[in-house]
């Protein structure tokens, strides 16, 4: 290939005032930029008007039109007017199109950055602005309940039994990985610190407890929201981005009906069953431990398990576990509603519906631990 002829640019005062620019050769990306540039990057105070001629332009691309970009910018700048008659008639129009539509006030990075103040303020409004957002989803979403309970909700009865199967059964199989290897770190763990003190018969009454009362919904509260609280996000946010969600409302069909109340109601629903699941499995979990490693016999250790737990203890993960669902379903649906409307904007939505889930179930793990040590039942 051959190489580009050289590009060439001159320059000669016409009078007091006027500045002649003539260019000549290639000016393409491909050939290197003329030396004779750095002549307008300053106009002389003098100069009041500057022509712009083809003198020989052999081939033309991009890097004309950035250098002529640059030229009006400089002239802009320093209130010289510019006379671009005289060059090809296609970089004329590709000028003229380039300056049609203004650069958007704020749109270039400036480079500074904000004071730690001005951090702070925007730091409070975009979290003033996140609480907000939840209370009006949270209240959206009672009505809509309240819709349900009432007949009047309008959602898909065959679309709500398939979230039912999404949420419960194809969710079976990582809980049981899951929570038998829960339980087996339970009693291994246990075990070390209680063959210390012979008793490590106790190693049941361990499992048990932190599976039915801790362990068991906390798990699947996290399973949950990584599995089913990044799928809500992700198929709603998806539904954002083609305008499903717009096209719906054009129809008068409330979008919390459709969408959000049954992947709410079907979380709520499954999880607790989830649990009891993950606390059973987790028990069996322990007590492979139990018998093979530390020879507990079977029927010592289930009777063990058995008369140190409680219905009570039960409840406690019941109603942490619907409290899971339920965190995993608003944060999972908010998210996918939030969306913005770009591919990137969906997986945003599911990365930030997945870490608010596992956020939310933590710290309501802790508040309703405090509430049952309180309780003291």
């Amino acid at each position: 290939m051959a190489e580009a002829e050289t590009a060439r640019i001159s320059t000669a005062q016409q009078g007091d005032a006027t500045l002649e620019v003539s260019f000549s050769g290639a000016f393409v990306l491909a050939a290197s930029a003329p030396q004779q540039i750095q002549a307008l990057q300053e106009l002389p105070a003098s100069i009041h008007k500057l022509v712009l001629k083809d003198e020989g332009i052999t081939e033309w691309d991009s890097a004309l039109l950035i250098l002529l970009m640059e030229i009006k910018q400089r002239c802009e700048k320093q209130e010289v007017e510019l006379d671009f008659s005289g060059l090809p008639k296609g970089a004329q129009q590709m000028i003229q199109l380039a300056s049609e539509v203004p650069e958007r006030k704020g749109a270039a990075h400036d480079g500074k950055r904000d004071s730690f103040l001005v951090r702070i303020g925007k730091k409070s409004q975009s979290t003033w602005g996140e609480v907000t957002g939840f209370v009006t989803f949270l209240g959206a979403a009672t009505i809509s309940v309240g819709r349900m309970l009432t007949g009047r909700a309008q959602y898909r009865h065959s679309e709500f039994w398939a979230i039912i199967q999404e949420c419960g059964p194809k969710a079976l199989g990582i809980v049981t990985i899951i929570s038998v290897l829960v339980g087996a770190i339970l009693a291994f763990v246990g075990a070390m610190q209680l063959q210390m003190f012979g008793a490590q018969i106790l190693v049941a009454n361990l499992v048990g407890m932190g599976m039915v009362v801790e362990m068991g919904a906390l798990m699947t509260g996290i399973i949950l929201a990584g599995r089913t609280g990044a799928s809500f996000a992700a198929q709603i946010g998806t539904m954002q981005v083609n305008e499903e969600i717009d096209a719906l409302r054009t129809m008068g069909i409330p979008p919390m009906d459709y969408l959000v109340l049954p992947r709410l109601v079907a979380l709520v629903i499954m999880t607790p069953l989830l649990v009891i699941y993950a606390d059973v499995l987790g028990i069996l979990g322990g007590a492979i431990i139990g018998i093979f490693a530390l020879d507990i016999p079977p029927v010592l250790f289930f009777n063990q398990t058995f008369s140190s737990i409680s219905l009570w203890h039960c409840a406690q993960g019941l109603i942490k576990g619907s409290t899971f669902g339920l965190l995993v379903a608003i944060m999972g649906c908010l998210r996918g509603m939030q969306c913005g409307r770009s591919a990137s904007a969906v997986g945003e939505a599911t990365t930030s519906a997945v870490v608010s889930g596992i956020v939310m179930i933590v710290v309501a793990d802790a508040i309703w631990t405090y509430i049952f040590m309180t309780v003291g039942m």
